[in-house]
């Protein structure tokens, strides 16, 4: 990139972070990516970019946007609990970039020109990028895996498929979906969790035995992250272990990763608010997501898999509801605002990892299992930059969240960073008011 690119901004006075940086400097970067950055002054920026747009960060850090590889947006169909201009504000606001879509929506997202079309509109917003995903099965049949056929064909068009909400309960079906997909590299990501033990663990949750339900529904973690990942060392597929939540299932990511095939083809993502929250509480126990909160022992099982590598990313789940959808019992919580004040609070002031360590799992490393340049503050890579300020502290209030869904666990809580600037591709998608 020569210097007479327009629209060009720079950022001074900036902390600059990512998975393998943190110094102080600036950055300079426009639509077309990074441009530069250098360490300590932005005189030379500013005489060799005179038309530029200069933001003073006064000491404040820069960072890449983050990279979310869990997501509902509920559309198309159920956009009375979030829509694609509501999510991407949402994640704007969050200093999201990028996001991949889960299929579970009215209808079920199956086929290519679905995808894309999603894809498509969420560009023309402007707001971050997208990779909706297709499901496992056709219309989530459990069954039916003919319209992988396409997608397959089209890749890396999509490459990214699940059945998230619920799991494959056949291991023949899932085994045909996943040597499909070996073929081309196309990531199952695994929502684990036995679909025969669901109906027990829901009867317990209506019976207001939280603990119970809890227990049930960790035995269907546990086994069916064992049976995908033993299908995936079988078919040479690359898998991606959504949401996990237990130290048994943690531990059999780590086992996998031992291996030099499982290296290769497993990956693995935990959530905020298993990194954030136990159920030693009656009242978080009680609260509805799935999978549900664990055991402190559990939690520090979440926490020390990011720290150690066994877990590759940190993902929200963003599941928005209705306060009415809430009350009759759905799962999930809002969380694409809030994940770094959630993930920065509980890891990085606490000392447990640094920032850089942090910046990998939410971005750098994502961009690496999702194949695109992103993640990183290089020159060449893309602008989607965010402008923290890790020490400042915030009280949760969700009925200010730019997402529909306004219930979340941490709402009244104090939290330590604030996402103060977002840029998409150069351009500034969000400001904090």
């Amino acid at each position: 990139m020569g210097d007479t690119v327009c629209d060009i901004t720079i950022i001074k006075n900036a902390r600059i972070v990512d998975a393998e940086s943190d110094f102080y400097g600036s950055i300079v970067f426009s639509e077309d990516g990074i441009i530069d950055i250098a360490r300590d002054s932005s005189d030379s920026f500013e005489s060799r970019f005179p038309n530029a747009t200069v933001i003073d960060a006064a000491g404040k850090t820069v960072m890449p946007a983050f990279i979310d590889m869990h997501v509902h947006f509920r559309y198309p169909g159920q956009t009375q609990k979030e829509d694609l201009v509501s999510g991407s504000r949402a994640a704007a606001a969050g200093g999201v970039g990028t996001v991949v879509l889960m299929p579970n929506t009215t209808p079920v997202v199956s086929s290519l020109e679905a995808a894309l079309s999603i894809n498509e509109e969420i560009k023309r917003i402007g707001l971050i990028d997208s990779f909706q995903t297709v499901s496992i099965t056709n219309g989530f049949s459990g069954n039916d895996t003919s319209h992988l056929d396409e997608v397959c064909r089209a890749f890396p068009a999509v490459p990214v498929i699940t059945e998230d909400g619920k799991d494959v309960l056949e291991a023949s079906v899932m085994e045909e979906a996943m040597r499909k997909c070996a073929e081309k590299g196309i990531i199952v990501s695994c929502h684990c969790e036995d679909p025969a033990l669901v109906p027990t663990a829901k009867k317990l949750r209506t019976e207001k035995r939280f603990r119970e339900a809890e227990a049930v529904l960790a035995d269907a973690e546990n086994t069916f992250t064992a049976r995908n990942i033993d299908l995936a060392l079988k078919t040479g597929c690359r898998i991606h272990i959504a949401h996990a939540s237990t130290k048994a299932a943690l531990d059999a990511v780590a086992r996998a990763k031992q291996t030099a095939e499982g290296q290769k083809l497993v990956t693995c993502e935990v959530t905020p608010h298993h990194i954030a929250l136990s159920n030693e509480t009656d009242e978080l126990c009680a609260e509805l997501v799935n999978p549900p909160l664990r055991s402190e022992e559990d939690r520090r099982a979440v926490v020390e898999a990011a720290v150690s590598g066994t877990a590759d990313v940190i993902s929200t789940d963003h599941a928005p509801h209705t306060a009415a959808d809430k009350a009759s019992g759905a799962c999930g919580f809002t969380g694409i605002e809030l994940s770094f004040a959630v993930c920065n609070t509980t890891l990085v002031k606490s000392g447990i990892m640094t920032l850089s360590k942090l910046s990998s799992l939410m971005s750098a490393v994502p961009a690496k299992i999702l194949n695109f340049k992103k993640g990183r503050l290089l020159p060449g890579y893309a602008a989607d930059i965010v402008l923290v300020a890790p020490d400042e502290e915030q009280t949760v209030d969700s009925a200010s969240f730019f997402s529909k869904g306004k219930y979340t666990p941490f709402n009244g809580k104090k939290l330590s960073g604030k996402v103060l600037r977002t840029f998409h591709r150069g351009k500034q998608v969000f400001i904090v008011s």
